[in-house]
């Protein structure tokens, strides 16, 4: 289409016709046999995405800072231990809803742009007893990964509650929630699961449930509260309505194709395809001469990438670079905010995309005046997505 410009952010992303068809129907009413349906097969569709076969889906009208309160508030109490590993901006975030539901919080550090060593985390849950031990998946601010798997051995080893920020990772990065022992997983609609914003989304395990409903003091929130929220749950699944507060039915009904196309494409499949393409797309840049944020290469995240700006470049380059087809993103965590830029390649994503993206970077690039090799990137990326 002419004058489109791709949406490459790290969220909201693109999305697919069909996704985007089922937002302009006529709403129906969250009672009607048909949403009851479609709803039912969006929360068994979750299971499989996230690989939590035996998980309690939820499907809440809200952001992705929602499905982090909707996680924290239902297993934590006033005076509960727990230990953010922390990897920036929204490990930080995190840090700050368990402060706001009682939780005694201590952090496992690393250095900016950087992840704690999982001896130092294994150090720190055998000095101290935690309930619950909190770990983001990918984080927005940075792209920085982290091993999941096995922070998650660790903690299940010292008997703590496995809590994953999976905002920017669920559906693109691979996560097996059940086989890695994550006992909640979160994401939001608008990252790689490819439905517009407002759907906070979470599978909890039999752990988390029992943490919730053995717990001594109720839940600081009322829209939160696992308690209206989960008889909801299992009523739709069983195909019957039920009611707390009215889900937003398109997004829903988008959800659930949504779902099904993922599963379609097939959940090793995708993963590879988006290794793939992040792996295409850093080619690019480093054959422009631009290098990472993140301190190793097996940090680097496949559902968006962190570029530091050359000597002599600013953000003033994002606009030429929206101007030849491409919206990026500009830096977020606070100590290096003017210093880099970000590139969302998660969901729908394919190789048109990510050589559409970056021809338009090096076009804003040489017209910012930066020096390189004109078709150095481009051919980077296609010797990758060839292969």
């Amino acid at each position: 289409m002419k004058g489109k410009r791709l949406l490459m952010i790290p969220g909201p992303i693109e999305f697919t016709e069909e996704v985007l068809a089922e937002t302009g129907k006529p709403t129906l009413s969250h009672v009607d046999p048909q949403f009851i349906k479609e709803f039912g097969q969006a929360l068994s569709m979750m299971r499989k995405v996230w690989l939590a076969p035996s998980g309690q889906p939820f499907i809440v009208a809200g952001s992705g800072t929602l499905a982090m309160e909707l996680a924290v508030a239902n297993i934590t109490e006033p005076g509960d231990s727990v230990l953010i590993v922390n990897t920036g901006y929204f490990s930080d975030r995190m840090a700050q809803v368990f402060k706001v539901h009682g939780a005694v919080v201590d952090i496992a550090p690393s250095e900016l742009c950087d992840v704690p060593q999982t001896e130092i985390i294994r150090s720190m849950l055998k000095a101290k007893r935690y309930k619950i031990v909190s770990i983001t998946h990918v984080d927005t601010s940075t792209s920085v990964k982290t091993d999941v798997k096995a922070i998650a051995e660790a903690a299940r080893e010292a008997g703590a509650l496995i809590l994953v920020d999976g905002v920017c990772a669920v559906g693109g990065e691979e996560l097996r929630q059940e086989a890695w022992g994550v006992d909640i997983a979160l994401t939001a609609s608008q990252k790689a699961i490819g439905v517009p914003p407002g759907l906070a989304l979470l599978i909890a395990s039999d752990r988390a449930l029992e943490a919730f409903r053995t717990r001594k003091t109720p839940v600081r929130s009322y829209y939160l509260d696992w308690q209206y929220w989960l008889p909801v749950m299992e009523a739709y699944e069983a195909g019957k309505p039920a009611y707390f507060g009215t889900p937003a039915v398109n997004l829903v009904r988008a959800l659930n194709v949504s779902l099904g196309q993922i599963l379609a494409e097939g959940m090793d499949a995708r993963f590879l395809r988006h290794r793939r393409n992040a792996k295409a797309f850093r080619a690019a840049m480093s054959a422009i001469g631009l290098s990472f944020l993140p301190a190793r290469d097996n940090l680097l995240a496949s559902t968006l990438t962190a570029v530091w700006y050359p000597e002599g470049i600013d953000a003033s380059v994002l606009p030429l670079i929206a101007e030849e087809g491409a919206m990026l993103a500009g830096g977020l965590h606070p100590a290096i905010k003017t210093k880099y830029f970000r590139v969302g390649h998660m969901g729908m994503s394919d190789a048109s995309e990510i050589l559409s993206t970056v021809g338009a970077i090096e076009r804003g690039f040489a017209r910012a005046g930066y020096r390189f090799d004109h078709g150095a990137g481009l051919a980077a990326a296609e010797k990758i997505l060839l292969s």
